[in-house]
């Protein structure tokens, strides 16, 4: 790619490729791929995003909200779409939009097939999510009978898929209370299949789970960080491509006299000469405040160049003192190196945060490698 002359998140869809052959090549061959694309895939473009897995025959993408499902079918997505959080407002325009929900509670089970029958559907596809462990969302295992009760009753929907969440894959010392999980989920779907008299989907692993329980692949695998080029170790990392590089220019460069302050609430304070330089973005690109005050940095010409003063909405500024830069130079914010793992570590977050954080305002562009 060019060098920047703005801020740009640059999108590598070669690396994305590579991410997901990597995964597939994890699974047995009729193990099927959802990809998640939810929170605009992760901050990258879903609709894009979406468009090359389909061509790599991904089998099902699964979003948040029903509004990133009508969203993926507006720009020509065909493959599958479950929606993991639905709402019931949206049920209808759900089944309109030949979307899939996630029902995960007495309430939204009944609410949908009120509105499916309503509808005059016939065996339209749900997915059903038990809780294991995460206490998030999910029936619990008591609950079996009472959802096969409601199954048999009508013809408006029929389970596509049975789900739960690990909790704590990516970590090793809590290898117990995921084996127990696993253990748990294959005992409620076996017990809901008998009854129910046919076998959904299976699918309980993300991408931590992926990689260190390949016994809980079962039918199907989700996998959402993994696509967008991360593991769940270094060791890992260095076998995924990070997709996306956010990248800048500097704006502005300032000399600073020993005592001079920069930035908001002047709370940074030269200790002698010193030089900064003013990029534009900020906390309203997803570059939050806790980067502020020498926990951040961006890279310049190879070099760390630390984030001084507090991040304000459309701009940071660095310390360039030690390094040979001029106005219109380009900085890397992350990338490949440092990745966007390593740059959120420098404020004790996460690379989901980061990534899924960056500002739709920040121009997009694709590149096939």
């Amino acid at each position: 790619m060019p060098k920047a002359k703005e801020t740009v998140l640059e999108i590598d869809l070669k690396a994305l490729k590579h991410n997901f052959e990597y995964i597939k090549s994890k699974l047995k061959n009729n193990t099927k791929i959802l990809a998640v694309v939810k929170a605009f895939a992760y901050g990258t473009d879903a609709n894009l995003i979406a468009d090359y897995l389909q061509k790599l025959d991904v089998d099902y993408f699964a979003v948040a909200y029903v509004n990133e499902g009508v969203a993926l079918r507006d720009a020509g997505i065909t493959t599958p779409i479950l929606v993991l959080h639905p709402q019931t407002v949206n049920f209808k325009t759900l089944i309109e939009r030949c979307l899939e929900p996630n029902l995960y509670s007495v309430k939204k089970l009944e609410a949908f097939i009120a509105i499916a029958s309503k509808e005059n559907q016939v065996n339209y596809p749900v997915h059903i999510k038990f809780n294991t462990g995460l206490n998030r969302l999910g029936f619990l295992e008591n609950d079996v009978d009472y959802i096969i009760t409601q199954l048999k009753e009508t013809s408006s929907i029929k389970v596509k898929s049975l789900f739960s969440h690990l909790a704590a894959s990516e970590d090793i010392k809590e290898k117990e209370f995921t084996i127990n999980q696993i253990k748990t989920f294959k005992t409620i779907s076996d017990n809901f299949s008998n009854a129910i008299g046919y076998q959904p989907i299976r699918h309980l692993t993300n991408t931590s789970g992926i990689i260190n329980y390949p016994e809980a692949h079962l039918d199907m695998v989700r996998t959402g960080i993994g696509l967008y080029g991360f593991g769940n170790s270094e060791e890992e990392n260095k076998k995924l491509k990070p997709i996306a590089t956010l990248k800048s220019v500097i704006s502005q460069i300032h000399k600073l006299k020993k005592g001079e302050t920069v930035g908001y609430n002047r709370s940074y304070k030269s200790e002698g000469f010193e030089k900064t330089a003013t990029i534009p973005i900020g906390h309203a690109d997803g570059i939050g405040r806790h980067y502020g005050n020498q926990k951040g940095f961006v890279t310049i010409n190879g070099k760390r160049a630390l984030i001084v003063g507090n991040v304000c909405m459309d701009m940071i500024m660095v310390d360039i003192s030690d390094i040979d830069c001029h106005e219109g130079d380009e900085v890397i914010i992350f990338g490949d190196t440092p990745n966007a793992s390593q740059f959120a570590n420098s404020a004790k977050t996460i690379s989901y945060e980061i990534i899924a954080a960056i500002s739709q305002r920040v121009r997009r562009c694709f590149t096939n490698g």
